[in-house]
């Protein structure tokens, strides 16, 4: 049913938790396969693509073309971009479920996609501020942060015609949905905190 897309390079650190929260997805029998998209990564991000048994796709700097490369190469119905340090909380798996079955039940999946809610790792005032920033740029612009995630199904996907090439690909793509149509579900994605 879904597949997740990351984009990476010299993700080694970061991916180890990424890839374990995604554990979930399997047992609940939602996640079909992982690929990782990467671009010319010096460190362990292949060793630890094999172990984890990703799909690893050798590739160049652009990260729109990366993750339009990935989408390709997914097997599953829905698609599931995430950056290569989104952490996603206890409980994703379910939400993404149900998410899926409602807008497909409802004739939307070619017409609706989601994101996570944001949480930044740190204590004090940067990271709640992070927060309540992403926050708001989705509530008035409908532009979540890239980190969030996007779910999207593949048949909507092609039909906006994937992630655009060159910079700020992933804003770019997401505004082409439009704000009213990118659902907030209720689980969080952590992103590492500015000093981290």
């Amino acid at each position: 049913m879904l597949s997740v897309v990351i984009a990476t390079h010299n993700s080694e650190r970061q991916l180890v938790p990424v890839l374990s929260a995604l554990v979930q997805g399997v047992t609940a029998g939602i996640l079909r396969d992982v690929t990782l998209v990467d671009s010319a990564s010096t460190d362990g991000t292949a060793t630890i693509a094999d172990a984890a048994g990703c799909v690893l796709l050798h590739s160049v700097g652009d990260v729109g073309v990366r993750l339009r490369q990935g989408a390709a190469q997914s097997r599953g119905r829905w698609l599931l971009f995430l950056s290569p340090c989104s952490i996603l909380e206890e409980g994703w798996a379910r939400e993404v479920s149900t998410f899926i079955e409602t807008v497909e039940r409802r004739g939307q999946a070619e017409r609706m996609a989601a994101t996570f809610r944001l949480a930044v790792d740190g204590y004090g005032f940067g990271p709640r501020l992070g927060e309540a920033m992403a926050v708001a740029r989705l509530a008035l612009f409908g532009l979540p942060h890239p980190g969030q995630g996007l779910l999207i199904s593949r048949k909507y996907y092609d039909k906006l015609g994937g992630h655009p090439s060159g910079v700020k690909a992933e804003r770019r793509f997401v505004a082409r949905i439009g704000r009213r149509r990118i659902h907030l579900l209720r689980p969080h994605v952590l992103l590492p905190g500015k000093d981290d």
